[in-house]
């Protein structure tokens, strides 16, 4: 199980080195992708979906079209925590795999 503690400042900019795709506003990290369809998209959605089900953790997702926005945070704890990144690596995996840069 991941820890669900927030991260002080220090603790996101080192994580956020690993995740350099991704940006930071505020208390959420966010990354949009393009996919190659509008069903791809939903494709997209619908596995980052059952993902956040199992890891208990559920990003704020909007679709537009072909590109799908995603933002991340630990609205319990009130910031960011090590659950966001490594939600944030799990949609990057499924963006490759649904063909999404």
């Amino acid at each position: 199980m991941v820890d669900r503690s927030r991260l002080d400042e220090a603790g996101i900019v080192e994580r956020m080195a690993e995740v350099p795709e991704w940006s930071r506003e505020g208390e959420e990290i966010r990354r949009a992708f393009e996919a190659p369809s509008f069903a791809a998209g939903i494709e997209l959605v619908v596995a980052v979906a059952a993902a956040a089900e199992e890891a208990d953790h559920h990003p704020d997702i909007d679709v537009r079209w072909t590109t799908v926005r995603f933002a991340l945070s630990t609205h319990s704890e009130g910031g960011l925590t090590r659950l966001d990144f490594a939600m944030a690596r799990r949609i990057d995996g499924l963006a490759a795999e649904h063909g999404a840069r």
